[in-house]
């Protein structure tokens, strides 16, 4: 089976999908095998259950009378078809990557570009090697646009992600530090990360840039195509203003406040209105998808329960991401918790971050700050720092939070959102 033969019958299908429990009918299940488990297995159960196309990398459970084809490597078709499908597409993609941000600004950007268009975009975390390919394979010929989250641990993987994606403009939210284990430090991140640059300059394609970046300006000096923001002399300029906590943009006079906390995701909502100005969106219908769009992920959520307000920051933490949250969560009124959680992937930078981080936990003066895992632990000899979130909830069940402010941070391997019913 090779991806020309095999096209036709995608082009029929609903949907592509690698878990064996979403295959429907008409759809094309790829049986990814591992180590200790063989999706092949399900084959015939899925052919029973009326999908379309079976693909599997084990050829004994090959049955082309039933549309199940064997492949070499399921992973390498799904690529190879993402690539084949996105060859024929004629609509715009937008790549999206960077330490910080990433999602949350897929998600603006998204709203404000479906004030005009028909837009696909990632669902959820789908940023990597396998979820790229399977965003690229949803688009629709009803689609008009595409946005395309791109995540990245280690070098050449946005390379990896641009060759499948092929993206016409591109946009990095920042270079922070994380992943550090994976890229080799902070140089390493950037050099990752600027591997979009790297593909977009190759390809004369459209790079947006946030000029208060000095990153970001360094990388993309005499570049052109590219869309700006951020001084003076850019194509869009934005103010910053906050209503209470939410975080919210003045353009030309007009202003437009989110449902996001923090300044650092001023940035975020810049990019998303740059690019809607570029495609010929009023700001009035940018602020309206700014002012309608309510965050549910765990990514800068702020909610009330009984007489507190929580900052929910949980998806992801990174030292660069937790200083930011610590610095904007100072800044609410009234009695502050902090309960943050450990920054993962740091390699044997790990202990100096998390002795930094706790260093300006306590040099913001917080009321509470309660440390949540195993890298906390080493630097903080606090009766409040706890290995895990299960030794948190078992301290919670007997000990109330009384502050009007609560912020739980922290990476999601440390899964700190199970604490909030306890709170």
């Amino acid at each position: 089976m090779n991806i020309e033969q095999f096209y036709p019958l995608f082009l029929q299908s609903n949907k592509v999908t690698i878990d064996s429990r979403k295959a429907g009918k008409n759809d094309i299940f790829f049986a990814f095998s591992g180590e200790n488990f063989n999706a092949a297995t399900l084959a015939e159960k899925a052919a029973d259950d009326g999908t379309l196309a079976v693909i599997v990398e084990k050829q004994e459970f090959e049955n082309k009378d039933r549309n199940i084809f064997y492949v070499p490597s399921t992973l390498e078709f799904l690529q190879q078809l993402a690539v084949h499908h996105r060859n024929q597409l004629k609509v715009p993609v937008i790549g999206l990557t960077g330490s910080n941000g990433k999602t949350t600004t897929k998600e603006i950007i998204h709203a404000v570009l479906s004030e005009k268009f028909n837009i696909q975009y990632t669902s959820g975390n789908l940023n990597n090697h396998i979820g790229v390919p399977l965003t690229i394979l949803s688009i629709k010929p009803e689609h008009e646009m595409a946005v395309i989250e791109m995540g990245a641990n280690h070098q050449k993987e946005i390379e990896l992600l641009c060759t499948i994606s092929q993206p016409n403009f591109g946009y990095i939210t920042n270079f922070g530090k994380a992943h550090l284990e994976g890229f080799g430090g902070f140089e390493g991140v950037i050099k990752g990360k600027s591997e979009l640059y790297d593909y977009l300059k190759a390809h004369h394609q459209t790079i947006i840039v946030n000029e208060n970046d000095p990153i970001q300006s360094e990388k993309t000096e005499n570049y052109a195509p590219k869309i700006t923001f951020g001084k003076d002399t850019s194509d869009y300029q934005f103010g910053l203003f906050s209503e209470e906590h939410f975080v919210g943009l003045d353009y030309q006079g007009i202003k437009a406040v989110s449902k996001l906390t923090g300044e650092y995701n001023f940035t975020n909502l810049c990019a998303a209105a740059s690019l809607g100005l570029h495609f010929g969106i009023s700001f009035e219908k940018i602020k309206h998808a700014v002012e309608n769009y309510t965050p549910t992920n765990m990514r800068s959520q702020v909610v009330k329960k009984e007489n507190a307000t929580l900052v929910l920051d949980t998806y992801n933490a990174n030292p660069s991401s937790m200083t930011a949250s610590l610095h904007n969560f100072v800044t609410f009124e009234g009695s502050k918790t902090i309960i943050i959680g450990d920054m993962l992937e740091l390699g044997e930078e790990s202990v100096k971050e998390h002795q930094n981080i706790l260093n300006l936990a306590q040099e913001l003066t917080f009321d509470q700050i309660i440390t949540v895992g195993k890298y906390f632990k080493a630097v903080n000899s606090s009766s409040l720092s706890f290995e895990s979130t299960a030794e948190l909830i078992e301290y919670l069940k007997q000990n109330k939070i009384h502050a009007e402010n609560i912020l739980l941070k922290g990476s999601r391997g440390i899964a700190l959102e199970k604490s909030i019913e306890f709170i």
